[in-house]
């Protein structure tokens, strides 16, 4: 098949089809880039907008999402360091309570005028600005409680201290009766002996009593001697400290033994006749810095 084209000049020129799908088949060629994009525009027109939209969000969330895990992380560290210190607070603050009653026995206050198992009482009108507090202002009250009660604490020790100490000094002063019951039957000195009849020296005071009756200790200390002793029959001797030696004599039984710790009013033993006796009763005798003192001065002393 040919085609002929005519020109102005009357000229003809033929075509063949050959020629023809040639020149087609180039021209397809050339539009197919085209067709192509136009073809694929969609996939990067608004879906594609839409897609980076999507991701560029989920990065966002992925963003908020670790900063709250680290956000929830610090918040458990901070409530369990607060955590920490309240008990730490707490532990303090049971030692005061029982540090607390002690002093107030040891100081003999009055029931009820300072206790310790006892809520602080407190009140007031409701305040005009009335605010949650904040973490910062919470954790540093924590910290200034923490500071307060830790020297309160000392303080209260020291003052323990002071009482106890001063208690034990009481406790080793030599003071009191050596008998539970019973009556001075025999004075410090001078007297007719029992046994001669003649004048002799009576270096302690006779407490006449009950068979059986106890003997206590006039004052806390430890005993140096606890046995048979010439003249004194069952005899018991504590150091008291400070040069404080007491003697206690006759026993029927003995109820302390040498090395034993002994607390002033304890019994140590029960009242007899062993040795040189005439009667049931205990043989009182005060030493100071080895010296036999009047042990009367210390029967009624307080």
């Amino acid at each position: 098949m040919k085609i002929i084209l005519l020109k102005d000049s009357g000229e003809a020129k033929s075509i063949s089809s050959y020629g023809l799908r040639l020149a087609a088949g180039c021209a397809f060629l050339l539009i197919l880039p085209l067709l192509a994009a136009l073809a694929l525009q969609p996939s990067f027109g608004p879906a594609s907008t839409e897609q980076s939209l999507v991701a560029e969000w989920q990065a966002k969330l992925a963003e908020q999402q670790a900063e709250l895990e680290s956000l929830r992380a610090e918040s458990a560290a901070e409530a369990q360091a607060v955590g920490r210190q309240l008990a730490g607070m707490q532990a303090r603050l049971l030692r005061m309570e029982a540090l607390g009653s002690r002093v107030t026995q040891m100081a003999e206050l009055d029931e009820g005028e300072f206790s310790f198992d006892e809520p602080v009482a407190l009140g007031g009108p409701v305040a005009a600005v009335n605010e949650p507090l904040g973490w910062a202002d919470l954790q540093s009250r924590l910290d200034a409680l923490a500071g307060n009660l830790k020297g309160r604490e000392a303080e209260l020790e020291v003052l323990h201290s002071l009482l106890r100490n001063q208690e034990y000094r009481e406790a080793t002063v030599v003071a009191g009766r050596p008998v539970t019951w019973g009556w001075m039957s025999s004075a410090f000195g001078k007297r007719v002996d029992p046994f001669s009849g003649q004048n002799a020296w009576h270096s302690g005071v006779d407490f006449a009593g009950r068979a059986g009756s106890e003997t206590v200790a006039v004052a806390s200390g430890v005993v140096t001697f606890a046995g048979k002793r010439s003249g004194y029959g069952k005899m018991v001797e504590i150091n008291h400290g400070d040069g404080y030696v007491t003697r206690y004599g006759h026993h029927e039984a003995l109820k302390v033994g040498a090395g034993d710790i002994v607390k002033k009013g304890q019994a140590i033993g029960a009242m007899g006749s062993s040795g040189r006796s005439t009667g049931p009763h205990v043989h009182f005798e005060v030493l100071k810095n080895g010296r036999k003192v009047d042990p009367s001065r210390y029967v009624v002393r307080r």
